[in-house]
């Protein structure tokens, strides 16, 4: 899954045509080897987990009796004056055990893992969740939680209904290999929005960005189809902008059939080429794409920044749960499954996915 480099192919003879020396992506995401079977996802399913919370209230009963002590009375603790006796009875209830319903498949939010090796289709059986009950009644619990009680950005809704809050209109796919254009949001951009850890879990493509940057460092993401329709979104278009300081952790989230990159750099601006296009490293991405049956990709690039002879910045791009990653260290000292400028003309590098949910974590300024 990638962008090919027209730098590499094409003298560029007019403006318009240096606008398309960037990568290209063909969208294909299928086995580099199709004569292998790939493995299935590793998608294991919990066993469900009861527990009962049993409250018990303490009871003080205290009867004041005159005369004679009731011989059917409980021997008391009591006592008496010429008059009266006062008798004090402790009564402990507990409550009955509660009635537990196993939670049903997919009806509370669940952890999926995502992994798989690229180009190979993952079916996703069903998962039972764990729940948790209080008595008196049965309530699940979620599947995967963090310190404080909240949520993980790695599970999805209980609902199996992902949220939309903040993105624009969806705008219509048209075109074809190459040249195809997908979601871009309306207004242009707004299909790429920052959501915070703690709501990150309710949308269905969700990267999270960390680095090992002792300084801020500038994260710029663009669709590859720019806001005048041509493929230019890399030339001076942003859709979001992120500043990352050191120790941060941000949350970005695409909406469907989004195509694009991002790049990331040193500072406050990324660094261009003499056409305008971002000259760093990039990431790049490919989430629900319509045309591939709903696949998704990623990879790490610097094929801009070494066609601009400039800086390679180190990038990391994994599914979460780390099974296929796309690396590139600082320099391009060490590329692992990701592009250089000599593998610009190659098929098939970096990560895929036909999962109904994607979870990426990206490491900005990474090193081994």
């Amino acid at each position: 899954m990638q962008w090919k480099s027209f730098l590499l192919f094409v003298a560029i003879a007019d403006l318009g045509l240096a606008r398309l020396h960037g990568h290209q992506r063909r969208h294909k995401h299928n086995p580099a080897h199709p004569d292998l079977q790939g493995p299935e996802a590793d998608l294991k399913a919990r066993d469900l987990e009861v527990k009962t919370v049993v409250d018990l209230e303490v009871v003080t009963v205290t009867t004041t009796i005159t005369g004679q002590p009731v011989a059917e009375a409980p021997a008391p603790s009591s006592s008496s004056s010429s008059s009266s006796t006062t008798t004090t009875t402790t009564t402990t209830v507990a409550a009955a055990p509660a009635e537990i319903t196993p939670a049903e498949t997919h009806e509370d939010v669940i952890s999926i893992d995502l992994g798989a090796s690229i180009g190979v289709s993952v079916a996703a059986p069903s998962l039972t969740p764990s729940a948790e009950s209080t008595a008196p009644t049965s309530t699940p619990a979620a599947s995967t939680t963090v310190s404080g009680g909240s949520t993980s950005w790695t599970s999805t809704p209980s609902s199996g209904e992902f949220s939309t809050s903040g993105f624009g209109t969806r705008t219509n796919s048209s075109g074809s290999g190459i040249e195809y254009s997908g979601n871009v949001g309306s207004p242009w951009g707004s299909n790429i929005i920052e959501v915070s850890a703690s709501t990150a879990y309710q949308y269905r493509y969700v990267v999270q960005f960390t680095g090992s940057n002792t300084e801020d460092w500038t994260i710029v993401f663009w669709n590859k189809i720019g806001p005048d329709g041509k493929m230019d979104g890399w030339y001076g278009h942003s859709a979001l902008n992120l500043t990352l300081g050191a120790g941060e952790t941000k949350y970005v989230a695409f909406d469907e059939d989004s195509q694009g990159g991002w790049g990331a750099a040193k500072g406050s601006s990324l660094p261009t080429d003499d056409y305008g296009g971002y000259s760093c490293t990039w990431g790049e991405f490919d989430f629900g794409s319509t045309i591939n049956d709903g696949w998704s990709g990623w990879d790490v690039s610097a094929i801009q920044a070494q066609a601009a002879g400039q800086t390679v910045q180190g990038m990391k791009i994994c599914n979460h749960n780390g099974e296929t990653c796309s690396t590139i260290t600082s320099g391009a000292s060490t590329v692992t499954n990701a592009y250089t400028q000599s593998e610009a003309s190659v098929d098939g590098i970096g990560g895929s996915l036909n999962t109904d949910s994607v979870r990426l974590v990206a490491i900005i300024d990474y090193s081994e």
